[in-house]
C-alpha cells in the first residue's frame, strides 16, 4: 500500500476545493477555484453537518513548479454581485485574460451568469454591468460558464446543465455580440464545460453524465459545432461521483485538473459536498484525441517542473502538502456568511495558523545548492511553537529547529531564527509543528 507521498493527492489542503479554472500569465500558472465551505464557516448551525453545498466566494492558487503551490484566498465572493437573489451558490467560475484585463464569469445559482473585471488576476474584481450577462427566467440551466477568444479575436462563451448553449461575445468580453444558441445533445454531456482550442482542433471538456461523473470530451472543426463525442479523459468510478475539468498547456506540458473527495475521505467517508482539486498531466495523439487517464490516487505523484528556490521569501502558504493547517488574509476575518465578507479586495498577504502538535508543511524539490547555514522564519504568536526541518519525509533527519516565542499578539510578527546543518543539495523540506501552545500565525520564511 502507497503512503499518501506516493500517490497523487489533491493540490490543496487548507480549504476544500472545486471547479479548477486554470490560467496561465507569463510563468506562472494561476487557478481559479470554487470553495466548499468547513463546517465552521457554515452561518447555521442546524447545517453545519449537511451533506448539500455551501459555497460563498471564489479561490486563488498559483505555482510555477505544479507541485508546490501558494494561496492567495478569496478573490471574489457573492458579495460583488449585490443583484444576486442568494446567500449561497457560488459554483464553477472561469477566468480570462484579454486587452491587460481579467474577467472573471460566474453563475448566480438561479440569477444566472455574471462577469466580474480587474487589472490583475488577483484582483480586485469590479461588476461593471449590474446585472446577468446572461439569464434564461424559465430555467436554471444557466451555469459553469467556459469562455475561449479564437485566433481571430472573436470569444465564445459556452455553459449549461444538463443543455450546452453557446453565445459571441464582444470585444469588451461583458456584452453578447449573438443571439443564444441551444446545441444538440452532445453525448454524456452532464455539465462543467471547458471549451479551448489547440493545434487547429476545438475541444469541449465537460463532466459527463451523472451519476458518478467522470470527464468526458468532444471535438469539432468549428468552433460552435457540431460536436463529436471522443471518449473520456477519466472513466467514471464509485470512488467519485462529480466532476469539473480545467485543462491548459503549461511549460510545453498539458494538464487537465479536476475534483474528488479524496481529501474529505481522509477524515470520513459519510457524504459531505466538500471536494478537492486534483491534476494530472495528459498527452494528445496525433488525430488531437486524448489518452485516457486513470484515477487521481491510481496516479504517481505529479512531476515536478523545477527546483524551489530557498534563498528568497517563500510564503507559509506555498506549500505541496498542510493537512489540517488553515490559512488567512491578513487583516480580514472571514466567517464565511455572506453579509461579512468583504468585497473583492485583491493581493493582501496571507498568514498560515491552527498549528498543531505532528502537523507540517512539506515542500517538494528544495535546492539547497552548496549548503545552508541559517533558517529564518516571520511569525506572531500569543504562545510558543517549535518548528523542526527535516528532509525528506516527517520522520527524516533533522537540519534545525527554530523557536517561535510569544509576541505579545496575533497581529506583531518578528523574525525567529535557527542554525542549520548538513542541508546541501536537493530535498523534500518538512516544516514540522512541535509544543505548541496558544495561537501561532505564520508569514513567511528563508534560508540563508
Amino acid at each position: 500500500m502507497r503512503g499518501l507521498e506516493q500517490v497523487n493527492m489533491p493540490l490543496f489542503q487548507t480549504k476544500f476545493t472545486a471547479d479548477p479554472s486554470p490560467l496561465v500569465v507569463g510563468d506562472t500558472l494561476f487557478l481559479y477555484t470554487s470553495h466548499d465551505a468547513s463546517p465552521e464557516d457554515i452561518p447555521d448551525e442546524n447545517e453545519k453537518g449537511s451533506a448539500g453545498f455551501f459555497m460563498y466566494d471564489w479561490l486563488l492558487w498559483s505555482t510555477t513548479d505544479m507541485v508546490n503551490w501558494t494561496e492567495h484566498g478569496a478573490v471574489a465572493s457573492l458579495k460583488d454581485f449585490p443583484w444576486r437573489s442568494r446567500e449561497n451558490g457560488a459554483w464553477a467560475i472561469q477566468t480570462v485574460a484579454r486587452n491587460g484585463k481579467y474577467y472573471l464569469y460566474a453563475p448566480l445559482h438561479g440569477h444566472g451568469i455574471g462577469v466580474l473585471v480587474a487589472d490583475s488576476p488577483y484582483g480586485p474584481f469590479k461588476d461593471p454591468l449590474g446585472k446577468p450577462l446572461v439569464w434564461d427566467q424559465s430555467n436554471w440551466f444557466d451555469i459553469d460558464p467556459s469562455v475561449y477568444t479564437d485566433d481571430d479575436g472573436q470569444a465564445y462563451m459556452y455553459w449549461g446543465n444538463p443543455h450546452t448553449y453557446w453565445a459571441k461575445l464582444g470585444n469588451d468580453m461583458t456584452s453578447l455580440t449573438s443571439g443564444v444558441t441551444k446545441l444538440p445533445h452532445i453525448p454524456n454531456y452532464q455539465e462543467g464545460p471547458w471549451f479551448y482550442k489547440r493545434h487547429g482542433h476545438y475541444y469541449l471538456g465537460f463532466a459527463s453524465t451523472c451519476c458518478p461523473e467522470a470527464l468526458g470530451y468532444a471535438m469539432s472543426d468549428s468552433p460552435t459545432g457540431p460536436w463529436e463525442w471522443k471518449g473520456y479523459i477519466m472513466k467514471p468510478t464509485p470512488r467519485d461521483r462529480g466532476n469539473h475539468p480545467g485543462i491548459c498547456d503549461y511549460k510545453g506540458h498539458s494538464y487537465v485538473f479536476g475534483q474528488n473527495y479524496d481529501l474529505m475521505h481522509l477524515e470520513t467517508f459519510v457524504h459531505h459536498e466538500r471536494r478537492s482539486v486534483s491534476a494530472t498531466e495528459i498527452t494528445y495523439h496525433a488525430d488531437g484525441t486524448i489518452e485516457e487517464v486513470p484515477y487521481w490516487l491510481d496516479q504517481q505523484p505529479m512531476k515536478q517542473l523545477h527546483w524551489l528556490n530557498p534563498y528568497q521569501r517563500v510564503e507559509a502558504e506555498t506549500m505541496a502538502w498542510g493537512f489540517g493547517l488553515k490559512s488567512a488574509k491578513m487583516g480580514i476575518p472571514n466567517t464565511g456568511v455572506v453579509a461579512d465578507m468583504p468585497a473583492s479586495t485583491g493581493k493582501r498577504n496571507m498568514y498560515i495558523y491552527d498549528l498543531n502538535d505532528g502537523e507540517y508543511i512539506r515542500l517538494r524539490g528544495v535546492d539547497f545548492k552548496k549548503g545552508a547555514k541559517q533558517f529564518c522564519i516571520t511569525a506572531a504568536s500569543t504562545g510558543s511553537c517549535a518548528v523542526t526541518l527535516r528532509l525528506d519525509s516527517q520522520d527524516g533527519p533533522v537540519i534545525g529547529t527554530a523557536i517561535i516565542k510569544s509576541t505579545g499578539s496575533v497581529e506583531k510578527y518578528k523574525s525567529f531564527s535557527a542554525k542549520v546543518k548538513d542541508a546541501a543539495g536537493v530535498h523534500d523540506l518538512y516544516l514540522c509543528f512541535e509544543k505548541t501552545q496558544g495561537d501561532t500565525r505564520l508569514d513567511w520564511w528563508e534560508f540563508r
